[in-house]
């Protein structure tokens, strides 16, 4: 394997991987990654639609992949009747395995792919010295789509990373009957729930939890049956669907702390540059549309039409102008959600302003891209 490259990638999720198809366009590139494909990743699998023609454009027809079209939303409390909306762009219902796997092929058509894990990018004499766990290389600009948490976030002491998150997450897919069309948002002591389906008919439940709800359990099953059962819809899921994997994926450590979209020169995409909360629904499009602002935005510093210092900042200026407001409303929500008496007073507008919840919605994505 060559040892140079114009843009190295640590990192094969979503945004990697897009940014790895569009950079290979005309540039040599290598994107390193830990895991081989396909695989399963922690994700609530909702792909908003602003991103489906941009995928297209890819090689990517989501039509053609999958006919869960994901059009309305039902969200419950433990303690309140169920409110019903439609989803202002909707979306597809997608499992990272399936389309992590589809943007992997694109991908290695133009790219390299290492299955290798990074362990340090700095920059000497205006060039990054990229090292793996086997190899050194050299790039013209380096990207980290490491996801939510890294040892590179360590390497380069990032400020999320010095403060304990007292979030975790749980996955599991299912055999359940439920509509294709819906998407449903639980809300739990301690934390809230996703469900949907995905392209094979399995149902994806996602959940985000307290540290400190968690840890009063032995396991996943018992905190299932003894706090997620306390929700009424939750509870009937849980009784009838049946699980697919032996055991569910789970991560710790999830922060939604601010985080920059350039540090120490390195572009973030994705999950690495902000993490929005499950509750929006909108991590996954985000991720994709981060790496179409990179390209968009470094190529003309590739092309040697700008330094490499307006090329950072032109990123970090569009990336904030994009995400930065559907971060904060995310993290309003998620406190309103978790405190019972914001909540109630919020179901309380919801119930006598129902298009309030569209508005809600539409206001944590973005226009088609």
């Amino acid at each position: 394997m060559q040892k140079q490259y114009d843009i190295i990638i640590a990192g094969g999720g979503l945004s990697g991987l897009t940014a790895a198809i569009l950079f290979s366009r005309k540039s040599k590139v290598l994107f390193i990654d830990p895991d081989d494909y396909p695989r399963h990743k922690m994700c609530g699998e909702y792909l908003s639609n602003e991103v489906i023609d941009f995928l297209k454009t890819l090689g990517i027809d989501l039509d053609q992949e999958s006919a869960v079209n994901l059009e309305h939303l039902n969200f419950t409390t433990s303690n309140h009747q169920p409110l019903t909306c439609h989803l202002p762009q909707g979306g597809k219902g997608i499992s990272r395995f399936h389309l992590d796997h589809l943007l992997y092929q694109k991908a290695i058509e133009k790219a390299t792919f290492s299955q290798d894990k990074v362990l340090e990018a700095r920059i000497e004499n205006d060039s990054f010295q990229v090292s793996t766990s086997t190899e050194e290389y050299t790039c013209k600009q380096f990207l980290m789509a490491t996801g939510k948490r890294s040892l590179l976030d360590k390497r380069l002491e990032r400020d999320f990373i010095q403060q304990k998150s007292p979030w975790l997450a749980v996955k599991m897919h299912y055999k359940h009957d439920m509509d294709d069309n819906l998407v449903e948002l639980h809300n739990f002591e301690g934390g809230y729930a996703g469900v949907s389906k995905v392209e094979n008919g399995h149902v994806n439940l996602c959940y985000l939890a307290s540290y400190d709800s968690f840890k009063k359990h032995k396991n996943v099953t018992d905190f299932n049956n003894q706090v997620l059962a306390k929700n009424k819809s939750l509870n009937v899921f849980l009784k009838n669907a049946q699980p697919v994997w032996e055991q569910p994926i789970t991560i710790s450590q999830i922060s939604f702390e601010k985080k920059e979209p350039v540090e120490n020169q390195i572009v973030m995409l994705g999950d690495t540059a902000g993490l929005i909360h499950p509750l929006c629904g909108n991590g996954m499009a985000m991720a994709i549309h981060s790496a179409k602002i990179a390209y968009e935005e470094l190529q003309p510093f590739l092309e040697g039409q700008i330094n490499r210092a307006q090329a950072l900042d032109n990123y970090a200026v569009t990336w904030k102008k994009t995400f930065q407001k559907r971060l904060k409303i995310g993290r309003i929500l998620q406190g309103i959600l978790l405190n019972r008496t914001y909540t109630k007073l919020g179901l309380w507008f919801l119930r006598r302003f129902p298009s309030l919840l569209s508005t809600i919605i539409k206001s944590t994505h973005g226009k088609p891209i």
